[in-house]
């Protein structure tokens, strides 16, 4: 027999099943019930539930309840700072069987050669990582990236098994205001799933985006938002990430009406808050004690992902789909007992069996050494722009503040919270450094530099004290990247992201724990935010409202133009 001869006749109980999942209870997201009876599994497939199979293997699930693999919708598994072998090992368990990524942070940094490395990385791993062509490399022309992608370069990695479509177009002015490089990218991916990213977007200016063709945003922050894009046409994915955190805000708009044009994805997460508090599952377990139906908070964490992008063989636990199931303890608890990705069972054997992939990236921080000096910020006016942080957001406020200038410089102010920010070119293009203002961070000495630096992966530095700025990205040069904590002319705490500056070559397990100690230090210097170290990355995001920092300087993203200094 062929494989779809095997798999009907195992459906139908004329051979035993290949693997059978016994006396749980299966959550059907198309009705909301609970069917009990046996899962037959064929391969990698279902081949049938609802009814008594005899199996090769039989696995006891009784008192379980049996739900469709978790679709992460949109994430950038560099942020997770961990390879996708790592990645794979950290979330899959928790029942992420599936997961949109774009790669564009390795892109800004490699180049189309970052993006092959992904879709290699995809064949290898327990989970189906689905590989987005990166649509903005770099995402504007107000920063300096390690390269630049267009159009002709994507059209020869289309195509890959990984592939679904165009990822997050970032920009949106582009798009917009009809540019033609983006059109060029646009009309590549014609009649093909297109990313959206387009905050605080409304209007006119929205149906203009939504009229090219994109039919997915992640960046709705309030209900008011979300209701337009969903009145639009669009589906709209609750992110939860480690800075981006709209779970909340949005969790009203999340209703068995809406759940099929709405999905979960996180982002950016990192292995400590994934440690901590989860990924999907937290989403999940979150959205229900905030009064979400469970139908409408499974739906949105796996049927509606999988419509949204295409992905017609998984989102049900039904004949013939994937075999993406995860065992739970309860709805309400969504802690997952057992996972099966694409029929194999998800345990340290099947992650051992994976084959191995080699890093990429390499000595690819080429920065210039800097002085203390070198983050003086000259100036005649008193008046200055500063960025202001909300915590748990990736949007910023547009300060303006009266800093006095002592010996040609305005300094640090730690009493008022004003601390200096700088972005330090490291790709080895040109060696540029801007210099800023942001409040927020609550430090009153020292400083942390980072070179996940969304997304042109630049250094980004801010600090109280200019020795030990400098102290903290000459040594991410060292490092080959990563993530810095200087005080009193010491390091404190670092963490090395190797991996083109942005990823670690040590497990997950390993990482969490130097956040935990880079965490502690921060908090030394008198950090208040929670994850410091991404946000810190996003303020040098030039395409998120309402003022940025980049390596050219602060960038004010409403008008889409650097300011003049």
């Amino acid at each position: 027999m062929d494989d779809l001869e095997k798999r009907i006749a195992q459906a139908r109980g004329d051979l035993p099943a290949d693997l059978v999942l016994r006396g749980g209870r299966v959550f059907d997201l198309v009705t909301g019930a609970m069917i009990a009876g046996d899962v037959a599994i064929c391969g990698g497939h279902v081949a049938g539930i609802g009814a008594d199979y005899e199996g090769r293997r039989v696995i006891d699930v009784s008192g379980l309840v049996l739900v469709p693999g978790f679709i992460d919708t949109h994430l950038h598994v560099e942020s997770s700072l961990v390879t996708p072998h790592e990645f794979d090992r950290c979330v899959t368990p928790r029942g992420v069987t599936t997961a949109i990524c774009d790669p564009h942070e390795i892109a800004n940094v490699l180049g189309v050669e970052g993006i092959s490395w992904f879709q290699q990385a995809s064949a290898h791993l327990l989970m189906d990582l689905r590989v987005q062509l990166s649509s903005c490399v770099p995402s504007t022309e107000m920063e300096t990236s390690g390269a630049r992608i267009e159009a002709g370069d994507l059209a020869p990695l289309m195509g890959h098994p990984s592939g679904i479509g165009l990822a997050e177009f970032m920009n949106y002015p582009g798009v917009i205001h009809r540019d033609p490089q983006a059109m060029a990218k646009l009309r590549l991916f014609a009649g093909g799933h297109v990313d959206g990213h387009c905050p605080q977007l409304s209007g006119r200016d929205l149906n203009a985006y939504i009229a090219a063709g994109i039919r997915t945003e992640h960046e709705a922050t309030t209900a008011e938002e979300a209701l337009e894009k969903l009145r639009k046409g669009m589906r709209v994915l609750i992110r939860e990430g480690s800075v981006s955190k709209d779970l909340e805000a949005l969790q009203p708009v999340l209703t068995e009406a809406t759940s099929a044009y709405m999905c979960l994805c996180t982002d950016d997460r990192n292995p400590l808050d994934i440690a901590e508090h989860g990924h999907l599952d937290y989403m999940i377990r979150r959205l229900i004690q905030l009064g979400t139906p469970p139908l409408a908070a499974y739906r949105a964490a796996s049927l509606s992902g999988a419509e949204a992008f295409g992905l017609k063989d998984r989102g049900l636990i039904a004949p013939g789909l994937r075999a993406d199931i995860v065992a739970l303890d309860s709805l309400e608890g969504c802690h997952a007992q057992l996972v099966l990705a694409g029929g194999r069972v998800v345990d340290e054997a099947a992650f051992a069996a994976r084959p191995a992939l080699g890093p990429i990236g390499r000595g690819s921080v080429r920065a210039p050494q800097v002085q203390p000096r070198d983050f003086r910020s000259p100036g005649n006016r008193g008046r200055t722009d500063v960025i202001g942080i909300l915590e748990g957001k990736i949007i910023t406020r547009h300060l303006h503040e009266e800093i006095a200038i002592e010996d040609g410089d305005k300094r640090p102010d730690p009493a008022r919270d004003l601390m200096r920010i700088a972005v330090i070119e490291r790709h080895g293009r040109n060696g540029n450094i801007a210099t800023g203002f942001v409040r927020g961070f609550g430090m009153g000495s020292g400083a942390i530099a980072s070179t996940v630096c969304h997304d042109h992966h630049n250094i980004a530095v801010v600090g109280a004290d200019y020795g030990d700025m400098a102290l903290a990205a000459n040594h991410l040069s060292e490092i080959e990247g990563g993530f810095v904590v200087a005080q009193g002319g010491k390091v404190l705490a670092e963490l090395a992201l190797p991996v083109a500056g942005l990823m670690s070559l040590e497990p997950f397990e390993v990482v969490r724990d130097r956040l935990v100690a880079l965490r502690e230090a921060a908090r030394r210097l008198g950090v208040v935010l929670e994850e410091p170290f991404l946000q810190l990355a996003f303020l040098a995001l030039p395409v998120i409202p309402a003022l940025k920092i980049t390596d050219r300087g602060m960038v004010d993203v409403e008008r889409f133009e650097i300011i003049a200094g």
